[in-house]
């Protein structure tokens, strides 16, 4: 298959790449450094990139920010944060890649554990992540093409437990591995409009 990581760059993404690159061709994407450029908040830079590629079997999104600071002094702004970028950045990534993606294709969006367990300062990804994967279920019923699409949830990733650990005490690291082969399984499974977990 060909399949398209967007944000493969990052953390997460990495993993995923490496992992799939080992039976698939794979498109590397992210808004600065991979193969391709792309900025999720653009639906003109989105077009151009699925231009630029053409046709793929799958497309793995594991980019998308949202904002990490406190209730009380959170703005319209800072909310936007998250809804241009985590959410509707994933959400234009399907609209406008349905016609270039190969009958019987799939979409995997990310969520995260912040919408089962929330913590303080995270709102905003509470709130996204809530919607991401509200959208994936819907819209599993009404995709043509038996195309799929699915979410995966990451709980916190071991690489990135010295920088956020400290918000969310108790909580244990997700292996890496445990994450990618949740996205594998979206990707080379047959599961539509499911949420699955590596939390």
């Amino acid at each position: 298959m060909r399949v398209v990581v967007v944000g493969g760059t990052g953390t997460i993404g990495r993993s995923i790449v490496a992992e799939l690159s080992k039976r698939h061709e794979v498109v590397v994407a992210a808004r600065s450094g991979g193969a391709h450029r792309v900025d999720i908040t653009s639906s003109a830079s989105i077009q151009a990139f699925y231009r630029e590629i053409q046709g793929f079997d799958a497309l793995v999104c594991a980019a998308g920010d949202a904002y990490l600071g406190d209730f009380d002094g959170m703005t319209e702004e800072d909310v936007a944060v998250g809804v241009q970028g985590k959410l509707l950045g994933q959400v234009r990534l399907v609209l406008l890649g349905c016609r270039f993606l190969r009958e019987g294709g799939s979409f995997t969006l990310t969520s995260g554990f912040l919408l089962r367990d929330p913590i303080p300062g995270a709102s905003n990804f509470s709130m996204v992540n809530g919607a991401i994967e509200g959208f994936v279920r819907a819209a599993a019923f009404e995709l043509r093409r038996s195309v799929r699409i699915n979410a995966v949830s990451p709980g916190l990733a071991e690489e990135s437990l010295a920088v956020y650990g400290h918000r969310t005490p108790g909580r244990l690291p997700v292996p890496m591995s445990t994450i990618a082969a949740a996205y594998v399984r979206s990707v080379e499974g047959f599961q539509t409009g499911q949420v699955l977990l590596a939390e």
